[in-house]
């Protein structure tokens, strides 16, 4: 589990959950002393049934790979408690009975809405998939094939060397030599592609380099990945147990 995976969101959601827990223990009427706990429908069937959403929500952002139950994502099944919650939560509020809506009901609902609207909009507002904890960003540039100092964030194992003076002379048929640089427009030879360490800011996956549609990693925010080669608009991407694919999307990513 990767805890630099949560967003801006899953932090709303976190702090939601401890308000509605807080709720649970405040009087639910006004006049009154019982609260969530004095009833199982009301404890464990709504309270602790936001709190099961949430977590599933967060544990699900945690996971390197969505885990699924009966077909459907965790983070699905936690949005649908949060949403449910929410809906029952507002109905009693609207008809509390004789004894009058309590501070309990009250904050509970609060908690129970801003639950389920951060669990929903996450997926849809750009804002909310921000990084919850930054990536730390390196004293200096590592050049690829030194160990990054502690705290960089990648693992310290010796890598190959890339990135090295191109061997002079061409091959039969003048293509260019194994790690030439080969020729831009206009017969100049392109500028060799220096490795780098980035970070990306939101989880996006990785793509083999044969061009499978299916994605064969994701990368997670908070972790520092190794751009070793350039690949259209994309960058060829080493991770941190030597696997290498294509990541597509490179906007907006945090270079070391």
């Amino acid at each position: 589990m990767n805890i630099r995976s949560l967003t801006r969101g899953d932090g709303v959601v976190i702090g939601a959950a401890v308000l509605l827990f807080i709720a649970s223990f405040l009087h639910t009427h006004d006049y009154l002393t019982s609260t969530a706990w004095d009833g199982l429908g009301m404890g464990l069937g709504v309270y602790v049934g936001g709190l099961a959403g949430a977590a599933l929500v967060v544990v699900n952002r945690c996971l390197p790979q969505p885990r699924k139950v009966a077909g459907l994502e965790l983070g699905t099944v936690g949005t649908a408690f949060t949403v449910l919650v929410a809906w029952i939560l507002f109905w009693d509020l609207v008809d509390p009975g004789m004894y009058g809506a309590g501070s309990g009901l009250v904050l509970g609902f609060i908690a129970a809405l801003v639950l389920a609207g951060a669990a929903v909009a996450t997926p849809l507002v750009p804002a909310l998939q921000a990084a919850l904890v930054p990536a730390p960003r390196p004293a200096a540039p590592h050049p690829y094939g030194a160990q990054p100092q502690a705290g960089y964030g990648y693992p310290g194992a010796p890598q190959p060397s890339y990135g090295g003076q191109p061997q002079p002379g061409a091959s039969f048929g003048g293509q260019p030599q194994p790690g030439q640089p080969a020729p831009a427009a206009g017969g100049q030879p392109a500028p060799p592609f220096s490795p780098f360490w980035f970070a990306v800011p939101a989880p996006r996956p990785l793509f083999a380099e044969d061009g499978s549609p299916a994605p064969i990693a994701e990368l997670a925010p908070g972790t520092w990945y190794l751009a070793v080669d350039q690949r259209g608009q994309g960058l060829l991407t080493e991770m941190q147990d030597g696997r290498r694919g294509v990541l597509q999307d490179a906007s907006n990513i945090q270079r070391g």
